[in-house]
């Protein structure tokens, strides 16, 4: 605390004593996360109701400065830079703190849940691939703002102690075993061959075939393993599968003159194709006892896939029965 202190003055000294304006924003930074509210205002409640009642807020990590957008509140340590006539709100600043390759939600300010995000540069994304991925944290807010979240995160007994969060990404869950490992696969290639045949006819025969292998992997885990796998499904995997839904809305959306004519845009139609292959594919190819818990990205995006064919009203349960999605279903049973 002492040493931001230090940095800071040394900051707000440096700029004061040289006469230099506040820092602000590229120009294409502010397109993009503009497209990226853009798009959650005008879709975000047909995916999930109560979406767009949750605050979009940002940090934009640069590599020497970080900027706060649609914060309600900011912490003493941010700076007025203006008021910006693109994204319509205030902008503050601060000297960089996060790592500049960020991707992730938290409660960064003041207990708000921020959506802490280095540049597409900084964390190998493309234009819209990197608006898509504002989309995926966007609805981490949705996820963390109701109001028991915490606290039923809490009663799943996973921490082991760990009072920062951080045993969500460290939990030892039992990824080089090896019959869990061999299970997995079994598992996540009957998930991938029911995907790709979710629209015909053969659907129910490799459907049944799945539910088995699911089940023999859940018989494999110990209850808070499965506890673990279930909650990373349900989090991180529908979050994947929300990105794919986004997409869904926009085949008939046009984007921005200005995102138009950023030189890395991708079209939305061209990206949710490869977006689904890829993710498909990924199904096929990961191995759990390589990848570890980014294996659960792919499987809950598949599985929220199934979700839609065999119960198109489970997300509106998913909030108020939490962290096993075979509840979203009678079939998964």
């Amino acid at each position: 605390m002492k040493l931001l202190f230090i940095l800071l003055t040394s900051f707000i000294a440096f700029n004061v004593m040289n006469g230099q304006p506040a820092p602000e924003m590229r120009y294409e930074d502010k397109i993009r996360i503009r497209e990226a509210i853009s798009i959650a205002n005008e879709f975000g409640d047909k995916i999930w109701k109560g979406i767009n009642d949750v605050p979009f807020v940002l940090i934009l990590i640069t590599d020497s400065v970080e900027f706060l957008i649609n914060h309600p509140y900011p912490s003493d340590d941010f700076m007025l830079s203006g008021k910006d006539s693109i994204l319509k709100t205030s902008i503050y600043y601060r000297p960089k703190q996060f790592d500049k390759q960020f991707l992730a939600t938290f409660p960064a300010v003041n207990g708000v849940n921020c959506i802490v995000v280095g540049t597409p540069e900084n964390t190998g994304k493309s234009s819209t691939d990197w608006t898509i991925t504002l989309l995926h944290e966007h609805f981490h807010q949705y996820q963390y703002s109701y109001p028991d979240y915490y606290e039923s995160v809490t009663n799943l007994g996973l921490s082991g102690g760990d009072q920062t969060g951080m045993w969500q990404l460290n939990y030892p869950f039992p990824y080089d075993n090896n019959d869990i490992a061999v299970q997995y696969k079994k598992y996540s290639s009957a998930l991938s061959k029911t995907i790709g045949v979710i629209d015909t006819k053969e659907f129910e025969k490799e459907f049944n075939k799945y539910i088995k292998e699911r089940n023999k992997l859940k018989q494999l885990l110990k209850p808070d393993d499965y506890s673990y796998f279930s909650f990373q499904i349900w989090q991180e995997g529908i979050a994947r599968y929300t990105e794919y839904k986004f997409l869904e809305q926009l085949s008939n959306f046009k984007p921005s003159s200005e995102m138009l004519q950023l030189s890395d845009f991708i079209s939305f139609d061209k990206y949710k194709d490869d977006f689904y292959k890829s993710k498909v594919s990924l199904l096929e190819m990961q191995l759990i006892e390589e990848d570890k818990r980014l294996c659960f990205y792919e499987t809950g995006f598949a599985e929220g896939l199934l979700l839609d064919k065999l119960n198109p009203e489970w997300r509106d349960i998913y909030l108020t029965d939490k962290f096993y999605i075979e509840n979203y279903s009678s079939k998964f049973k």
